[in-house]
């Protein structure tokens, strides 16, 4: 299972926190694709037009960072500071 995890106007966007998945993605692209393909409000938040932060167990990732059962992954927006 991985446990994904939704902050700011992604958990607004999808109505959730969070989630576990069963650990079919090999990679963070492929999970990504995976939540895109469940259509709806899932296709637009993760459209490859949008600008998606990851981190998996902690730790910013790209999209050919490998998952794996038992990880952890957040998405979440960019962030700016000021």
């Amino acid at each position: 299972m991985i446990r994904v995890l939704y902050f700011a106007r992604l958990r607004e966007q999808l109505g959730t926190s969070g989630e576990g998945l069963p650990a079919t993605a090999t990679t963070l692209a492929d999970l990504a694709a995976a939540l895109r393909g469940r259509g709806g409000v899932w296709a637009d938040a993760f459209a490859l037009d949008q600008t998606v932060m990851a981190a998996v167990n902690q730790e910013l990732a790209r999209p050919e960072t490998p998952v794996a059962d038992g990880d952890e992954v957040a998405f979440f927006p960019p962030v700016t500071g000021g």
